[in-house]
């Protein structure tokens, strides 16, 4: 569950009202009729003057928005929406503002602009580690923010697209398995075919694109993420499920190692074709 945090509380007047922008997205050209947007932005701030200004400016731009105030609200919109972008304002000195960022990262996989008060490197650094794509320190000027989140969702796209061409082609072999890719099909050595799961798929491909080198649970989790919609944030289970499929005896691992306190090693050789 998202914890809430930082609740500015009960907006107080109208003009708070409405610089809210809660609702449907709204873009309207200079006449006024309704136009479509190129993305949808999930906006997370408290201010309600630099909520109204983000707004205003990314809806210049065709940019649909939705605004919120408040953190709880997060879960309630991704329920039903998934946005292209999050921009969310976070205090880093705050723990419970750090999970929430961490818990983000691990459930949903859309790109994420952190800002926060504090402009030193560590803060910076902070946000960047535990799941932000990148983070902007206030007072930041708006057009660099709407620069850096065009940047971040063309990154997002470039990367889509170069993951949708190569699971198209190809495929791996090792220890006398072959994974074709086009067929999402896991054949034995003895030629039989193996069915995998959605997630034991997506697993399988992340070591098989980085074999005989330690892959940190982190890593894993994002690696997943980025093939598919898989949000099991149970790694050490997913791993647990695939040695069985694979390994002769799951208990005594050959093929999937654990490295103590740092992840996994797939060991062995891989060929890809």
């Amino acid at each position: 569950m998202l914890a809430p945090l930082r609740d500015p509380g009960p907006v107080e007047n109208a003009a708070e009202k409405a610089s809210v922008h809660c609702g449907i997205p709204r873009i309207r050209d200079s006449a006024g009729g309704t136009i479509s947007a190129a993305h949808n932005i999930l906006l997370v701030e408290d201010d309600p003057e630099t909520r109204s200004s983000v707004v205003d400016l990314f809806e210049d731009h065709q940019f649909a928005v939705h605004a919120i105030c408040r953190r709880h609200e997060i879960s309630r919109h991704f329920a039903c929406n998934h946005p292209d972008l999050l921009i969310l304002d976070l205090q880093l000195g705050q723990d419970s503002d750090l999970n929430l960022l961490r818990e983000l990262r691990s459930r949903f996989d859309v790109p994420i602009i952190a800002t926060g008060d504090r402009c030193d490197e560590i803060s910076c650094v902070i946000a960047l580690e535990l799941g932000a794509d990148d983070y902007i320190a206030k007072p930041f000027g708006l057009r660099e923010l709407l620069a850096r989140a065009r940047a971040v969702l063309r990154r997002q796209n470039c990367g889509r697209t170069a993951r949708t061409n190569g699971s198209q082609r190809g495929g791996f072999r090792f220890c006398g398995w072959t994974l074709e890719r086009r067929a999402r099909r896991l054949v034995r050595p003895d030629g039989s075919p193996l069915v995998l799961t959605k997630a034991d798929y997506v697993l399988l491909v992340a070591f098989l694109e980085a074999p005989q080198q330690t892959l940190s649970r982190e890593q894993l989790l994002h690696a997943t993420r980025i093939h598919e919609d898989v949000f099991d944030r149970s790694i050490d289970v997913r791993v647990w499920r695939l040695r069985r499929k694979l390994e002769i005896d799951p208990r005594a691992p050959e093929i999937i190692k654990t490295q103590r306190a740092i992840g996994y090693l797939f060991t062995p050789p891989v060929e890809a074709f």
